[in-house]
Parts: structure tokens; sequence; C-alpha cells
């Protein structure tokens, strides 16, 4: 009996078992590397405060400067474009992106 629980327990792994080390010789296990749900809601509210506050600051500048931030960076459509296109939208040339 005991033998056959030892063999299915043979696969199993701790969460406090080190899978390898940080660059400082530190054991990383996996319980280091599993993130929790309360993590990704952190880092949510964290992001939607953070691009609140980047929307107040945007909306003290020029329409057209604000525009060219929103769009390179994705502030408004979650996409970044890039400075060619941009400036074909705007008819001025990259450099002035």
């Amino acid at each position: 009996m005991t033998l056959r629980a030892s063999r299915k327990r043979k696969g199993d792994v701790s969460l406090s078992d080190p899978i390898g080390t940080d660059g400082e010789g530190n054991d990383i296990t996996f319980m280091d590397i599993l993130g929790t749900e309360q993590d990704a809601l952190e880092e949510e509210v964290i992001r939607k405060v953070t691009l609140e506050k980047v929307r107040r600051v945007l909306s003290l500048l020029p329409g057209r400067e604000r525009m060219v931030l929103e769009m390179r960076y994705g502030l408004t459509d979650g996409k970044m474009h890039p400075q060619h296109e941009i400036a074909a939208m705007l008819g001025i040339s990259r450099s002035y992106v």
C-alpha cells in the first residue's frame, strides 16, 4: 500500500520547491512566479488611475498636440500609431510628430 501511495506522489511538486535561481543566486519557487487575482486587480486599478492622471494632464494641451500624443501612445483606441501615419493624418512632416 505505501509503495503504491509513494509512486502516486512521485510526480507531485510543492509550491515552495525551488525551480531555479535569480540573478543574485536566490532560489525561485513556483509561489514566487504565480500571480493571484489580487495582483491582477491591483495592477488594473493602478493602470486606470495612471491613465486618468495622464488624460487630465493631456487636457491642458492644445488640441493638435493632445491628438498627436493620444494617437502615438494609443490612449484613445488602444492602438499605437507610427509617426508617419500621424503625420499623414495631420498633413505635417514626420519630424513634427
